[in-house]
């Protein structure tokens, strides 16, 4: 078996599989940053009893 022939094709798997687990780790990442600001924005509006259903945009 020609070992050049098969590593190419190796990398280009092992590339995909790490791109993959980057998404997948993004994805992990922006969930808890949502889930972060969501607790502190229902935080803030108990502490100022300012409703958490208000948009209100400055």
């Amino acid at each position: 078996m020609d070992v050049s022939s098969t590593s190419p094709d190796m990398g280009s798997v092992q590339v995909e599989a790490l791109k993959k687990s980057i998404d997948v780790t993004e994805r992990a990442t922006l969930k808890v940053l949502e889930s972060a600001t969501e607790q502190s924005q229902q935080v803030t509006a108990q502490k100022t009893g300012v409703g958490s259903n208000l948009n209100v945009k400055g």
